[in-house]
């Protein structure tokens, strides 16, 4: 059974930094191109960035510049590394495979609010 727990959200300040983490069990992160979504109050969800299993990455226009995505193969682990953040970015940030996505987990909650 496939699981993926996201981790790492809470309050941060505008301009302030935080790392999210997506631990995965059930499935190999690096042999498929995995995701972070968010999703704001009232709005859909959205893509964040991407990073494929070859290890490259993109990042939606939004996020370009400020966050990181990344994978640590050894711990079959995504990060997804986010500074200068703004009150915009607040959401819930889930983790899933790009393709043929698997049933949502109950994501991390990031606030960004002075």
């Amino acid at each position: 059974q496939v699981q993926l727990v996201e981790s790492g959200g809470g309050l941060v300040q505008p301009g302030g930094s935080l790392r999210l983490s997506c631990a995965a069990s059930g499935i190999i992160l690096s042999h498929f191109g995995m995701g972070w979504y968010r999703q704001a109050p009232g709005k859909q969800r959205e893509i964040v960035a991407r990073i494929w299993t070859v290890g490259t990455a993109n990042y939606a226009d939004f996020v370009k510049d400020r966050f990181t995505i990344s994978r640590d193969n050894a711990k079959n682990t995504m990060f997804l590394q986010m500074n200068s953040l703004k009150p915009e970015d607040t959401a819930v940030y889930y983790c899933n495979r790009v393709n043929d996505p698997y049933s949502w987990g109950q994501g991390t909650q990031v606030t960004v609010s002075s």
